[in-house]
């Protein structure tokens, strides 16, 4: 217990919470320690997610109040919406915010930031609103499509430029210093894909020590795809190519289809000060500079009636009903957010900070309201899709689960866009809204045909009379915690896993019953024990399955072939089939969707080239892909079945062998590492040093051999590059990649190469691992990549709607 009644120790709440969600561990640990209210003194203040409801509804039935109408609702009705997760659950920023004095934080989850200046001041103006702005826990996006190219005239002591890519160093660096009260900021970069350093954006996160706290995306035209789907010769396949290799080998960057983003958004059509620019972090809401949204999900399982049976149904009335009334919670944050930024206003003019850097802060948050009421803009959501259709009988990725996904965000958008002009009339338009700006949207027209079809007749004399309340309502965003604390699937994504194994610490005693004992080298006692997706348990008792207990039948072997979810988790399903759903949802969404596509190690380019091509035909605003073992961590390689040993001698080496040029920093210095390739496949290894840090537009090039030790590099088109290349490496490194080269050209498989530098130490550790770093990319799935939880180091992560979400702790960020 704490200083009196209102104050209570982690053990008693975490217990209180475990009691709650029925002995989930993860779905307790995610609540108390990211949503659970405390006090500046870090005391908690509530007992179990029912108090955090109360809290929320008081808030929200106050805005309610505050407007009246016949449809206002009360803090009962509130309360029933957001009750045990069942029909609404608000975004993580809400869930933290609202109701909270305690916490000078933004309710706003998506924010877009920019200046068109490519000056010193101008970028260091970005960064520093960048991190003000992920202080008071917001995600930020931001283009640098308007930084000048590498090598550009400057007019200062620098004379040339270094480059737009050269900034993304400084933003991600700020993401990764600022906290947010034991999480991170997330920050995304965008480019356009015309920009002259285009190619150099796409790679920049080849070295995975790079640009770590930023997702990156490239924003691409209709007229660079039709060159694409054409095989128009020219610059546009190098880049695609380019784009294509570095979205399969690291899943960055993803894609967004900028002129689908545009031509469809309602905002655009209120003139350049509302042209979205960038998006936020994980993609799904595209925004203006200075704009801002907040999530509110639906929990989509809960509107199918006697699943998992032959009855089963989607209640589509009640899914309407549900949208419409979120739709003014949604509304009522807006004014919660204005009181907000009033606090952080207030704070910011008697604070201690100096009038200059405090006047930047206060013109940066009032650019921030004044786009929040001019457009209200708002973000709501419907996720747990496939729970929904599991629990329908209907296989994720069929084409009936096409039909359904269209279905059901249709009911969602026309619930919502009704919800807005009610409001309208109620509240009053957003303060731009114009009827001749927007009559001819082919969304808005689409939605109200809809209404008009089976809701009110009269929906199109109601908006064109009345207006609409906000500006832009709708998105998907990957909902990593609250889909934990909802124990549903995340977003519109398929499920990850139907089961996996967690551990936990545990004392060895003759009671331990029904668990996996494990000792580690530390001599710590770990039970294992296997964690079952929810809805699983509601499938089990509404069916008749041939097992006595549900832990008997998760751990019966082949149990998923008995189950709806079969061949339908990340991995399994068709990748041409994720689109089609992500496309049938993005039909009945104004904004954007966040969604991964899952794809296997052994995914060829061609595939993902593919899989892009087909999303901008479908529609999508944009496309992301994750293929397994393309983010590395700790290296693991998989386990190699050939016990024989053989020596082989290396094939004779050509004179002449193509080679791929990669540019790094080791020891605070440059180093061009040049893979010459035999078959596509690293045969030699060079590093030389770069003491003029040059870097080259054009990365592929030949090594020939002139005479046994003298080695000279050439651009494609026999350009000489750089003669002798060996001439000028020193001793240590020359003899280091030598001992790589001997390897490869003897058939050493490069996975275990690349995981002997890792462990590297010594003098020149810094350069081997620098080296493995470059090296990794030739692996093409070979080795396992497993990912460190930031958080509490578990390696037991899943990668799914945008999110890396760690199973152990529940700690999860934008990929």
């Amino acid at each position: 217990m704490g200083h009196n009644e209102n104050y209570y120790d982690r053990a008693t709440v975490y217990n209180s919470t475990l009691a709650y969600f029925k002995g989930d561990e993860l779905a307790a640990n995610v609540w108390v320690d990211k949503y659970c209210l405390r006090s500046k003194a870090n005391e908690y203040m509530e007992l179990t997610p029912v108090d955090m409801f109360k809290r929320l509804a008081k808030a929200f039935s106050a805005m309610e109040y505050k407007y009246g109408g016949y449809n206002a609702l009360t803090y009962d009705d509130v309360y029933k919406l957001l009750a045990d997760f069942k029909y609404v659950i608000p975004g993580g920023s809400i869930l933290n915010g609202v109701g909270n004095d305690n916490s000078l934080t933004s309710l706003g989850n998506c924010f877009v930031i920019g200046n068109s200046s490519d000056s010193y001041g101008g970028i260091f103006l970005s960064d520093e609103e960048q991190a003000q702005l992920m202080k008071r826990r917001a995600g930020v996006g931001h283009d640098i499509s308007h930084l000048r190219p590498r090598g550009s005239a400057v007019n200062n002591a620098a004379i040339s430029s270094t480059g737009a890519v050269s900034f993304m160093h400084r933003f991600s660096n700020t993401t990764l210093e600022v906290s947010q009260g034991g999480r991170r900021g997330a920050l995304m970069l965008t480019m356009s894909v015309d920009h002259p350093d285009i190619i150099d954006f796409i790679k920049s996160k080849v070295d995975r020590s790079k640009v770590t706290g930023a997702n990156i995306s490239v924003k691409v035209t209709n007229e660079f795809m039709r060159g694409v789907v054409d095989n128009k010769p020219g610059r546009n396949i190098e880049v695609w190519h380019e784009l294509v290799k570095q979205a399969r080998d690291t899943a960055e960057p993803g894609i967004l289809f900028w002129d689908t983003v545009r031509s469809s958004s309602i905002p655009s059509l209120y003139g350049a000060e509302w042209h979205e620019t960038s998006t936020n972090p994980c993609g799904e809401i595209p925004l203006c500079p200075y704009d801002s949204c907040r999530l509110m999900s639906i929990n989509l399982y809960s509107f199918v009636e006697e699943p998992f049976t032959v009855g089963a149904h989607v209640n589509y009335d009640l899914l309407y009903d549900v949208a419409y009334k979120a739709q003014r919670l949604m509304d009522d944050l807006i004014d919660l957010e204005e009181a907000k930024i009033d606090a952080i206003l207030n704070k910011i003019l008697n604070g201690k900070d100096d009038m200059e850097s405090s006047y930047r802060e206060y013109n940066l948050w009032l650019k921030i309201k004044s786009k929040l009421i001019k457009g209200r803009r708002t973000g709501l959501s419907g996720i747990g899709l496939a729970d929904l259709l599991a629990a329908l009988g209907i296989t994720y990725g069929s084409e009936d689960s096409v039909k359904i996904t269209e279905l059901v965000y249709k009911t969602i958008a026309m619930g919502s866009y009704a919800s807005s002009i009610d409001m309208a009339q109620e509240r009053g338009h957003f303060d731009i809204w114009s009827y001749e700006t927007e009559k001819d949207s082919p969304f808005i027209n689409k939605v109200l045909n809809e209404l008009k079809k089976s809701v009110n007749e009269n929906v199109f004399e109601l908006y064109k009379k009345y207006g609409r309340r906000n500006i832009s309502n709708l998105t998907i965003p990957p909902s990593g915690s609250i889909s934990i604390l909802a124990g549903i699937s995340s977003g519109i994504e398929p499920v990850y896993m139907l089961t996996y194994k967690r551990r936990r610490r545990a004392v060895e005693t003759n009671d331990n019953k029904g668990t996996v004992l494990i000792k580690d080298d530390n001599g710590d006692v770990w039970e294992e024990f296997i964690v079952y997706h929810k809805p699983l348990k509601d499938f089990f008792n509404h069916t008749s399955v041939n097992h006595n207990e549900f832990l008997e039948f998760i751990n019966s072997k082949g149990f998923e072939k008995q189950t709806p979810y079969y061949k339908a988790t990340a991995y399994e399903i068709d990748p041409f089939m994720r689109v089609k759903i992500q496309a049938a949802a993005q039909k009945w969404v104004d904004h954007s969707i966040s969604s991964t596509i899952n794809l296997k190690s052994d995914v060829t380019e061609e595939t993902v080239a593919n899989i892009y091509k087909e999303a901008w035909l479908a529609g999508c605003k944009g496309i992301t892909v994750y293929r397994d073992g393309s983010r590395t961590g700790i290296l693991v390689s998989k386990e190699d079945n050939k016990n024989k040993f053989e020596q082989h001698d290396a094939p004779k080496r050509p004179k002449e062998l193509k080679c791929d040029i990669h540019s790094i920093k080791s020891m605070g210095k440059g180093w061009l590492v040049i893979v010459g390739l035999y078959d596509n496949k690293p045969y030699e290894v060079f590093a030389v040093i770069n003491e003029t840090d040059l870097q080259f537009k054009r990365t592929t090039g030949r090594i020939i051999k002139e005479k046994k030790g003298k080695y000279d590099l050439y651009f494609d088109d026999f350009e000489t590059v750089l003669r002798d290349i060996t001439k000028e490496s020193p001793d240590e490194e020359n003899m280091m990649t030598r001992l790589i080269s001997t390897s490869l050209r003897h058939g050493a498989d490069i996975k275990f190469i690349v995981e002997q530098l890792y462990k590297s130490t010594g003098d020149v550790t810094s350069f081997c691992k620098a080296i493995a770093r470059t090296l990794v990319v030739y692996t093409n799935g070979n080795l396992k990549a497993v990912s460190k939880c930031e958080n509490c180091g578990s390696t037991n992560i899943s990668n799914s709607g945008g999110c890396i979400t760690c199973l152990d702790c529940g700690h999860s960020k934008c990929l």
